[in-house]
């Protein structure tokens, strides 16, 4: 193999690298996003526990 080919063939596995690290950060962003979101709905979870007479009771008169 010569010297330029194999230069070539280096720098496209390091832009195909730099494109995964980039897509697995993207992705892990994500997930900490969902996390946060789903500790956030679970922490407004506990009012309901506190006040466990709310939604009892369903006021049908007009």
């Amino acid at each position: 193999m010569d010297i330029p080919l194999m230069s070539m063939v280096l720098s496209q596995g390091q832009v195909q690298q730099q494109a995964s690290i980039s897509v697995m950060k993207k992705a892990m962003d994500q997930a900490e996003g969902n996390a946060e979101f789903i500790n956030k709905m679970m922490s407004g979870s506990h009012i309901q526990a506190l006040q466990p007479h709310l939604g009892g009771n369903i006021d049908i008169k007009g």
